[in-house]
């Protein structure tokens, strides 16, 4: 089983185990310890310990020496020469012999301990003892762990197991703590698991994610213990149809039959005051007294241990066991006691629950106060305790007030929309059918499908949508607002943002105003016009620090798309701080993509890898579908060398665009096909690929696709596959961007293109080469590292086919230290290729060899030896070798005097 949740508690028990400290791990049954138990067994084994273990189970506490005998079997070879009483005792308890008299249990223990003396001895790596679940340990087995611990000098690594009931710490089994290093044993309590890791373990176990208020629901309940959350699931799937907010979850079988057996014994005034008490959210004591119990009648049940009660209420033990005594009342008096708090409790809130659990027909005036529950649960911040209310209002609204019902469900939808819960969301929008509730419905719906990755479904929905209401009304003017985010064509999208700040600019609408010239904006610049940013300029004015949730990431994508990374990264900073403030989780998965691939673009790889990472954690949680976060984190691996892997992604991302027909999904994916035949040779294929892109891109009325900066490959694949003509038609293309809207990478990917065409057209490359060292000294070092280190490999190879070698190793040798200090391993490879065919300088006993002017440069970049070894791909102690003459040659004693030794390298 994979390890959710406790990949900080594994490093850390890991890291005391290799310091040789025994670590004892702890927990409540179910929490998770065999778990982490079983990471750290298997780590130990990859890392080529010995590992001795035995994981023990309840039903074998009678079989003496079970544990023992799998704990020591890998030490059977030392048995041989064991004294004869220790012998004896290890043939039998390995089974290898059967004893001919009574086995003294010293006798057990001592060969116990010679057995792992032997072990940690004989062996050149490290040894594990690990015990899982050591209270299950049979006790013969416990006894001569215990005596042979005890007496070990020197000790393996200890990994122990142990269950813990919370209630105080518990006795450290094995004697762990009295031996040679008592004093050193690491006590690890295992907290309870978060709603992340949770959702990781139920799929895993269930094969099929829960929604995230579920989820959450589910984890709360469970007290984050992952084997109560995994019944708890089992038993929700099992309903006939997901519970309500403000439904009861299942509660785990292993817990009604006790609470059953405890309220039978409980005299009946007090089963009544307990059942009443379980049936309020927050029980109190004058509320219970008003619904005709006492105080005294709980005294019975606080003596059981079921709840304990103070002056202003009481509290159930767990809350399983609230949760159990309610699915013990039978349905007909579970109805009489919600009516009896009903009309004694004071809270509106708690009122209408009990309300809604006590009416069975439609009724106009328990709808209402549902509905003005949910109003206030909404307001504070609970969406999903608010969609039930609104349901159940719903559900109780009388057929002639069909309006009210549809309100209702329209509020319900926008609640499950608002925590996550999309697929709830869109099937309660579905049910509404009233003429102005059914438009923001149909609006709803396509929300749901935009989030979801499914732009044609919200262009449908939406367009549906004003096919019901008057062509001039304000939810017109919404509708118009939303299809120019969701249109992907720059004119569609145009047109309906045009048509919607004529209709809402009058009325006030802040945030759909502000949302509406950023999407103008957007939709003008792809459309190839000039940019007005006047139009962000306004926006951002009329933010006034609450980003729109529609359009509020297109300032970054525009800066972004300008090479302006510091500020696109400051604004998605901001926005992804005002997200998680406000718990608007689907905004803060958009920041993060964008935060990907803003630092993608700026060669940032590390912090690229932990936003996308971040990104597809939350959308998996979200059910966003995770095309983009894919996509990214594909065309991440790709620069880091794992091109089968991006292949594997490109294909899959075209199948499903193919599937629901989204051209957005069909573009980044041929852009990745296309870079991924590039990098692996297959020149012919990425030039029809960049083609396919350039087809698309016309065809939809794209002229400026803004993130796809794919002309300067297509350009190298058509030179590479011998297509001059493409090739300039391609460099055209390119020239028309740069013309219209000037950025570092139009300006470095034009140098680089020129060079390639004229190289492989025959003619004198000096211009263009120029025109390249220009380009490349104009951008700073920090914004397109990758792409200058790029311009460099493209002028290696120019001077190694001019045959100017000495240039062409010094450009290749710097192009392979920057892409190394990028992380651009795909890259990095081709630059120490080309570098292998221009062939190594000439040596002298004072000049640097190819090998160590590259691993110095590195070095003095400040990277490890192992960093260097693995970009080089050479050895680390290659890597020692060639820096010990590297040092000697230049008259240095270590790495504090190497970069100023190496700038002052004289030019070959």
């Amino acid at each position: 089983m994979a390890v959710y949740g406790r990949d900080a508690t594994v490093q850390e028990a890991w890291q005391l185990l290799a310091a040789g400290a025994p670590v004892l791990v702890e927990g409540p049954a179910g929490i998770g310890k065999t778990v982490v138990w079983r990471a750290l067994v298997a780590r130990a084994r990859a890392e080529g310990w010995l590992v001795l273990a035995c994981a023990p189970t309840e039903a074998e506490t009678a079989l003496p020496f079970a544990a023992l005998a799998d704990l020591l079997r890998p030490c059977a070879h030392l048995v041989a020469g064991l004294p004869p009483p220790q012998r004896v005792a290890a043939e039998v308890i390995l089974l290898a012999a059967t004893a001919d008299e009574v086995i003294d249990e010293r006798a057990v223990g001592a060969a116990t301990r010679s057995l792992l003396a032997g072990a940690v001895a004989g062996a050149s790596t490290p040894v594990l003892v690990a015990v899982d679940d050591a209270p299950w340990l049979d006790p013969p087995s416990a006894r001569a762990l215990r005596f042979a611990l005890r007496r070990l000098a020197p000790r393996p690594a200890l990994l122990v197991c142990s269950r813990t009931d919370g209630t105080a710490p518990a006795a450290v089994p094995l004697g762990l703590d009295a031996g040679p290093a008592g004093d050193e044993v690491e006590r690890i309590t295992l907290a309870p698991l978060g709603v992340g890791a949770l959702h990781h373990t139920l799929r895993e176990r269930l094969g099929r994610p829960l929604s995230r208020p579920l989820l959450a629901r589910i984890a709360r309940d469970a007290g984050g213990n992952p084997l109560l959350a995994i019944e708890l699931a089992r038993a929700v799937l099992r309903l006939p149809e997901p519970p309500r907010p403000g439904d009861d979850l299942p509660v785990a079988a292993s817990i009604q039959p006790l609470l059953a057996d405890v309220l039978r014994s409980l005299p009946a005034a007090s089963r009544d005051a307990v059942r009443l008490a379980s049936l309020l959210a927050v029980p109190m004591l004058d509320d219970l007294v008003a619904a005709g119990t006492s105080a005294a009648a709980f005294d019975p049940a606080e003596e059981a241990g079921l709840l304990t009660v103070d002056a202003a209420g009481l509290v159930f033990a767990h809350p399983a066991y609230a949760a159990a005594v309610r699915a013990s009342i039978p349905a007909g008096i579970r109805r009489r006691l919600h009516r009896r708090l009903a009309a004694a409790v004071t809270d509106p809130d708690e009122r209408a629950r009990q309300l809604a659990r006590c009416t069975a027909t439609a009724d106009a005036a328990v709808a209402g106060e549902l509905a003005a529950a949910a109003d206030r649960q909404r307001s504070r911040g609970a969406p999903a305790v608010a969609a039930g209310l609104y349901e159940q209002a719903a559900r109780l609204t009388p057929p002639d007030a069909a309006a009210d019902g549809d309100r209702y469900r329209l509020a319900a939808a926008h609640c499950h929309f608002d925590s996550g819960d999309y697929p709830a969301a869109d099937a309660v929008a579905a049910t509404v059918v009233d003429g102005a509730a059914r438009a923001e419905a149909l609006l709803l719906r396509a929300m749901v499908a935009w989030s979801t990755d499914d732009i044609t479904g919200a262009v449908t929905l939406a367009g549906r949508g004003l096919s019901v209401v008057p062509a001039d009304s304000r939810v017109a003017g919404r509708l118009h607002a939303h299809l120019s985010l969701f249109n992907d064509t720059p004119e569609a999208g145009r047109r309906h943002a045009r048509t919607a700040l004529a209709i809402l600019s009058a009325g006030g609408d802040r945030e759909l105003v502000c949302a509406v010239l950023l999407q103008l904006f957007f939709h003008e610049v792809r459309a190839g016009l000039p940019p007005r940013p006047e139009l962000v300029d306004r926006a951002l004015e009329l933010e006034e620090g609450h980003p729109s949730r529609l359009s509020g990431t297109i300032p970054a994508i525009w800066w972004k798309a300008v090479d302006d990374h510091g500020r696109a990264r400051a604004r998605l900073h901001d926005m992804r701080r005002y997200a998680a403030a406000r718990g608007d989780e689907p905004l803060l998965h958009e920041v993060l993509c964008h935060l990907g691939e803003t630092e993608l673009f700026a060669g940032r790889f590390a912090a690229a890898g932990e936003h996308i990472a971040a990104a597809r954690e939350l959308g998996d949680q979200l059910g966003s579908g995770l095309v983009g976060e894919t996509w990214l984190a594909a065309t991440l691996a790709a620069y880091r060398g794992d091109l089968a892997g991006a292949r594997l992604v490109a294909e899959a991302g075209l199948r499903h665009a193919d599937r629901l027909d989204d051209p957005w999904a069909r573009r980044i994916h041929t852009q990745l096909r296309g870079f991924v035949a590039l990098s692996t040779g297959r020149m012919a294929d990425a030039a029809a690929a960049y083609g396919d892109l350039a087809r698309m891109l016309a065809g939809e009325g794209i002229a400026e696709p803004i993130a796809l900066r794919f002309e300067p490959d297509w350009i190298e694949a058509c030179v590479g596959a011998g297509d001059l003509d493409e090739a300039r038609a391609a460099l055209d293309r390119l020239a028309g961007r740069h013309t219209r809207l000037p950025r570092p990478w139009t300006a470095l990917g034009l140098a680089r293109s020129r060079v390639l065409l004229a190289g492989a057209a025959g003619g004198d490359v000096a211009a263009a080469l120029a025109e390249l060292r220009a380009a490349r000294d104009g951008v700073p070092a920090d914004v397109l590292p990758l792409d200058r280190a790029r311009c460099l490999l493209v002028a290696g190879l120019a001077h190694r086919r001019a045959r100017r070698k000495r240039e062409a190793r010094d450009a290749l040798e710097q192009a392979a230290v920057e892409f190394a200090g990028v992380g651009a391993a795909a890259f990095a490879e081709r630059a120490q290729a080309e570098l292998a065919r221009v062939g190594e300088r000439v040596a002298s006993s004072t000049t640097l060899t190819a090998t160590e002017l590259r691993v110095a440069r590195l070095a003095a970049l400040g990277h490890t030896n192992r960093v260097i070894a693995d970009t080089l791909f050479i050895s680390p102690k290659t890597v020692e070798a060639n820096l010990a003459r590297a040092y000697r040659k230049l008259g240095v004693s270590g790495r504090a005097q190497l970069g100023a030794a190496m700038a002052r390298l004289p030019e070959d």
